[in-house]
């Protein structure tokens, strides 16, 4: 009983000394820019900007968002392969990763969801007429989930979610939680790597390797930060509810890192007059947009955008079907005008 006490004193003594650190913005001092290679926000940061402009005739403009501990340039090769169908991207390190100031460090979820919604009002100014599509890989799906329900979000064509972060604190178990809790405010700058996990992101080991090798990819993680991503993650799943927006929802049958009864809960929550698309990949891993077969989820993107009238060309609908018990005629009468 007298271990138990000490202990219990210990956590209290160190949970009044220590919390999750943030570096939040600062006050707004300019008007946000875009230039050739940077997103520049009201406070002054300095947000790399990557664009993938080479078409001729372009018909609609992807925004990409990266996934934890990645950077914009994740969307490198799905973004050429766009481009040959018309496509034009765009890319940004979120603050906190990549190129930014603070890497490592957790700015906040209001922090993402406003630079977001900036940063799509820029685009729109730059590609007057065309339609602006958001695309975000786990993390950044969970960001655009947050950010597009807001009612004063600007209007964009569409929504396409790989993974989506929405593991919330209602799919963890109770340890988990109560981990994460503890460790959040007693040693927040403690960092953890996947060493050890035994989790497969994705069959393309070469893509993976170079991204071992990548000084931008965040390979240790503050605690502080993962306890930031879940309060993402909680408002993500709380957002669906609200998403009005048309949306394609890509997942891997091997994804090992967002689990099934997390995509489940959010597809529960999905307003039923949301006009959805939901592809299922059976070989497909967390990181689909980078696996061995990632060309067929590309294929997949650009057919949803330029051709909304047809099924996707992988036929991942009806396995998403099978899998998740959709009705599929009751999602082509929405999905298709």
């Amino acid at each position: 009983m007298m271990l138990r006490v000490l202990v219990l004193i210990n956590i209290v003594v160190l949970a009044s000394a220590c919390a999750p650190i943030a570096y939040k913005p600062g006050p707004n001092i300019q008007e946000p820019f875009l230039s050739k290679d940077a997103f520049f926000t009201a406070d002054g940061a300095r947000l790399p900007l990557y664009r993938w402009i080479g078409t001729a005739s372009p018909q609609a403009v992807i925004i990409a968002l990266h996934g934890f501990n990645d950077y914009g340039r994740f969307f490198n090769d799905a973004a050429s392969f766009l481009n040959t169908h018309g496509i034009v991207s765009y890319a940004y390190d979120q603050r906190g990763f990549g190129g930014t100031e603070k890497p490592g460090f957790w700015a906040g979820v209001d922090a993402y969801l406003m630079d977001l919604k900036t940063l799509v009002a820029l685009v729109q100014q730059e590609h007057s007429g065309l339609p602006i599509y958001l695309l975000g890989e786990s993390m950044g799906g969970a960001v655009i989930l947050a950010a597009a329900a807001d009612t004063d979000f600007p209007e964009v064509s569409g929504v396409i979610l790989s993974a989506p972060a929405v593991w919330g604190r209602s799919e963890m178990p109770w340890y988990q939680r109560w981990l994460l809790s503890i460790t959040s405010y007693t040693v927040p700058n403690m960092t953890v790597t996947g060493r050890g996990l035994d989790i497969k992101p994705s069959d393309n080991i070469e893509m993976l390797r170079e991204l071992g090798r990548d000084p931008l990819v965040i390979k240790e993680t503050r605690v502080d930060a993962i306890y930031g991503l879940v309060n993402l993650m909680d408002k993500a799943l709380q957002s669906s509810a609200n998403i009005s927006i048309p949306l394609c929802l890509l997942y891997g049958e091997r994804d090992e890192i967002i689990p099934v009864n997390a995509v489940n809960k959010m597809l529960d929550s999905i307003n039923n007059k949301t006009l959805l698309t939901l592809a299922l990949y059976n070989n497909g891993y967390h990181m689909l947009l980078r696996d061995l077969d990632a060309h067929v989820v590309w294929s997949d993107v650009a057919n949803w955008i330029l051709q909304p009238d047809q099924s996707l060309p992988s036929g991942a609908e009806e396995l998403a079907s099978a899998r998740f018990g959709f009705n599929m005629t009751t999602v082509a009468a929405q999905t298709k005008p």
